[in-house]
């Protein structure tokens, strides 16, 4: 299953290799309207202050959101959208050491962040939303993350339909020249990703077949809602319920957590890599 990634990709001075470590992606949300963060880090000078933070702590990778992605958001122009991000991205490329990735559906705004300095496309739909986004990371020779998404939460079957849907996003990044090497897949955890809490759950439990496809997978799970439905509790008490999906996640042999708190999810998650093999320590 190795042969889409066996190769690490070197990006920003920093080597991808999933066989190694399971690689952490922190969240900075540049939105007044985020459902956990909204607000926090809508200046350059915060949300500087936050990656450096992150960094720290072990993430590898800072996703840029310019606009929220939670159910009832409101949707931003386009050059809304790249006036929040632009000047974010130009900053932490000259501050902070890690490689960074725009959280857009939007071809104009991943193409502006991208000029700006970004490393990586985060793509929530997948490029079903503006196909010509597959075009951009093929252009500047960028990774991009498919993320499964669609408009209804229907399903007869949920895998198979997933499957056939994610399937349809590689043959428009395929079609678009983006190498495999370059794509990186994401089961699309949330009630906003045409999924109810059900469907998330289903989802999880087929990770291994995600993984199966032969792609480096993002897992996303963060303080989301399905943890909130498991444990009856608000999107600040969802620390320990996250870190139960990611070590899951881990051991279904996901390569990639996109995560709010760095520092403990970062310990958990040393210990799954050492218990899966990823990682090996000294011990007597």
């Amino acid at each position: 299953m190795l042969e889409k990634y066996r190769t690490p990709l070197t990006i920003n001075g920093i080597t991808l290799d999933y066989t190694k470590e399971t690689f952490i992606m922190g969240i900075l949300n540049v939105t007044p309207d985020s459902f956990s963060d909204g607000g926090k880090y809508t200046s350059v000078a915060a949300a500087v202050q936050q990656a450096k933070k992150m960094v720290a702590e072990g993430a590898k990778i800072i996703d840029v959101g310019g606009e929220s992605t939670r159910q009832g958001h409101v949707q931003i122009t386009e050059q809304e959208e790249i006036a929040r991000v632009v000047p974010v991205i130009q900053a932490l490329v000259q501050e902070v050491q890690a490689i960074i990735s725009i959280d857009t559906y939007k071809s104009a705004v991943a193409e502006a962040a991208v000029q700006a300095g970004a490393h990586m496309i985060n793509d929530v739909w997948g490029a079903k939303a503006d196909p010509r986004i597959a075009q951009v990371a093929a252009q500047y020779n960028v990774p991009i993350i498919l993320m499964h998404n669609r408009e209804q939460a229907d399903y007869k079957y949920l895998w198979p339909e997933a499957h056939q849907d994610l399937q349809q996003s590689l043959a428009i990044a395929h079609a678009a020249g983006v190498p495999d090497e370059h794509i990186i897949l994401d089961p699309g955890i949330g009630i906003g990703f045409g999924k109810t809490t059900a469907h998330n759950i289903q989802m999880m439990q087929h990770l291994p077949d995600l993984v199966a496809m032969g792609y480096p997978v993002l897992l996303a799970t963060s303080r989301k809602s399905m943890i909130g439905a498991i444990l009856d509790l608000p999107t600040a008490e969802r620390l320990e319920g996250t870190m139960a999906t990611v070590v899951y996640g881990i051991d279904k042999g996901c390569h990639m957590m996109r995560l709010h708190d760095i520092e403990p999810m970062r310990r958990a998650i040393k210990v799954a890599d050492v218990l899966v093999g990823k990682q090996q320590i000294e011990v007597q």
